[in-house]
């Protein structure tokens, strides 16, 4: 069945009795081809019926389907015609793992963060009808991404609407982590509520048996908001809202998935389809083990486990170590996830000290005001946090915890490049965006025994503070270069004169081999060890300049803001004399790949950084 899928709408020439075969065949493609890539496996295999039924019932690309957060469209893409790209799925230059606009007419919105699709489908709604245009609008949220509240925000704005809105409320019990909250449990509550779906068929079956007025009286009912559902299910969430409930139905039924859709489609309002799917379905690890199969790397099918097995600790797992053993004496640290435990290393404490963890769910600006309210309360919270994620608190992270210096420490997690997700999830912003926050600390650790001596001091400071560190493997070199971590001081690792490197973080390993490159090629090289982005040593970089003719600073962020840019203010007012050479990301959102060809593609790579400081060198 999939070889006879090139293009959109070609499912529709299929026999109702091969659609069951084409779900089958499309699993198996996807547990094949990701188990070589890697990439996200459960939240597509729950959603395969769901994007068949949507597939057959609306016209593509005329209509707009918007998938929130994007990482489940896997489906989408290959009833788009884009099963050849599954070879290259997140690879550099190949097929992206989110809806993208510019790879098919068929993606309608660029999506990789949650609770998003509900706002940019109520804009096309509103742009089609200022247009008099004649199309359908589908917004697919998970009820994970429920727990944001921006979600909310579109409900609210979207229960005005006397014209068609469809929303369908992917309902898996899961976000990546198990849901948490008042919605999960109302969402449970409607689950189970067979009683209600069962007395509506009941009522509709016999008022439909009424003459004359039997018909009336249903489309009556589906009209006002005392509708039976109020009836039945008191304080109906999403109708009270003034938004249409339809649900909640089988969400792997393809007929019913279609009847449902038509039936919302015809509707003059907006409509919310509650639909029951299964995280995982089909693929018995992934069935049993939702969380651990949302973004894997290449697996093998047969047992499910991963082809490589791990081999060192990752900076998550320090981190979380090093936090449940300072938490053991000190009760007044908490820690607090969006959603994240398992991914951002919080699951251990989650299990020795579950009075003192806060599962927030998707909802990053609640957490970091919240943190605020318990630092203001007397405890010292912890809230860790992918960077890419963090982006989505600014306003709370200057307005809520800054502005008062409270001692909330930051955990960003994922900061830099992150590889194969692409430019929704790479953390190259941060160290613009916490360093442009007055009060706010900024540190970076070099390798793992810096991060826990880093973590040690963030939990003993008493203000805002922010602690970054990547994705992946810790760098464990250069252990016995360990000095003890002073407030804005910088650590000396290599002290020569004429070329300074500065490097941020972990782009020490590449800043080291960098000098031992110039020092093969006989250039005098001093290497530091930057560890606070802000503020910045300026004793340090005044130190530099008495000695040095070229300063380069590593860092894997942006230009614009970043500790380069700093640098290059401070020393040029301070010393004119002194070039500075800032060696970071270009200002623009970097794709998907592996770390070493986008470092390659973004020019820091050891290579290309250390020609652009031997050229700099050389000018001077």
């Amino acid at each position: 069945m999939l070889e006879r899928i090139r293009k959109e709408n070609d499912i529709k020439a299929l026999q109702p009795e091969e659609l069951q075969k084409l779900a089958e065949e499309i699993r198996e493609f996807l547990i094949e081809k990701i188990s070589k890539s890697g990439g996200h496996l459960a939240s597509n295999l729950g959603v395969v019926e769901l994007t068949m039924a949507m597939h057959l019932v609306f016209d593509l690309p005329k209509d707009k389907i918007i998938w929130d957060v994007g990482h489940q469209s896997y489906t989408h893409k290959l009833l788009t015609g884009r099963k050849e790209g599954f070879d290259e799925l997140r690879k550099y230059g190949g097929m992206s793992g989110f809806p993208k606009r510019k790879e098919s007419a068929c993606d309608a919105f660029d999506t990789g963060h949650s609770s998003t699709s509900i706002s940019a489908g109520l804009g096309y709604v509103q742009a089609r009808d200022l247009r008099g245009e004649d199309y359908s609008v589908i917004s697919v949220i998970g009820d994970g991404s429920l727990t944001g509240g921006m979600a909310y925000e579109a409900l609210n704005n979207a229960s005005s609407l006397d014209t068609n809105f469809i929303i369908v409320l992917n309902d898996n019990h899961m976000s990546i982590s198990e849901n948490v909250g008042g919605m999960s449990k109302y969402l449970a509550g409607l689950r189970t509520a067979d009683f209600y779906t069962g007395l509506k068929k009941g009522v509709t079956a016999a008022l439909h048996k009424v003459p004359v007025v039997g018909d009336s009286m249903i489309q009556k009912m589906r009209k006002t908001k005392s509708s039976i559902k109020q009836l039945v299910v008191p304080g109906m969430f999403f109708e009270d809202m003034g938004i249409t409930y339809l649900g909640p139905i089988p969400g792997h039924n393809i007929p019913v998935l279609c009847r449902a859709l038509r039936e919302a489609r015809r509707m003059d309002e907006p409509v919310l389809l509650h639909v029951i799917t299964e995280k995982g379905k089909g693929y018995e690890p992934a069935e049993k083990h939702p969380d651990k199969f949302h973004g894997i790397g290449p697996f093998q099918i047969e047992t499910g486990e991963p082809e490589t097995a791990k081999k060192k600790d990752s900076y998550t797992d320090v981190f979380g170590k090093v936090l449940c053993d300072e938490a053991r004496n000190r009760p007044e640290i908490v820690a607090i996830t969006a959603a994240m435990a398992d991914g951002t290393g919080l699951s251990r404490f989650r299990n020795l000290y579950p009075k003192r963890f806060f599962d927030v769910g998707i909802a990053e600006a609640h957490g970091v005001t919240f943190a605020a309210g318990l630092a203001a309360g007397g405890v010292h919270p912890v809230f860790a946090v992918y960077s890419s994620f963090l982006q989505r608190a600014y306003d709370q992270m200057i307005h809520d915890v800054a502005l008062q210096n409270l001692p909330v420490v930051l955990a960003v997690d994922r900061a830099g490049l992150v590889g194969s997700d692409g430019e929704t999830h790479q953390g190259i912003f941060d160290l613009s965006y916490l360093s442009s926050i007055p009060n706010m600390t900024v540190m970076s650790p070099k390798n793992k025994w810096e991060l826990a001596d880093m973590l040690r001091f963030a939990l003993s400071y008493q203000g805002p503070i922010a602690l970054r560190y990547p994705r992946g493997e810790a760098y464990d070199g250069y252990q016995d270069f360990r000095a003890p971590v002073a407030y804005g001081k910088s650590e000396m690792v290599y002290q020569e004169s004429e070329i300074a490197i500065v490097s941020v973080g972990h782009m020490f390993e590449a800043a080291a081999e960098v000098r031992d490159r110039l020092k093969s090629r006989g250039y005098r090289c001093t290497l530091v060890n930057a560890r606070f982005v802000k503020p910045i040593d300026q004793s340090m970089l005044e130190e530099l300049c008495r000695d040095h003719r070229l300063i380069a600073t590593i860092e894997e962020n942006v230009q614009t803001g970043g500790f380069g840019e700093h640098v290059i203010e401070y020393v040029g007012g301070k010393c004119r004399d002194v070039q500075v050479l800032s060696l970071a990301l270009p200002d623009d959102y970097v794709e998907h790949g592996s770390i070493q060809a986008l470092r390659e593609e973004t020019g820091i790579d050891v290579g290309t950084m250390t020609q652009k400081i031997i050229n700099a060198y050389q000018k001077r």
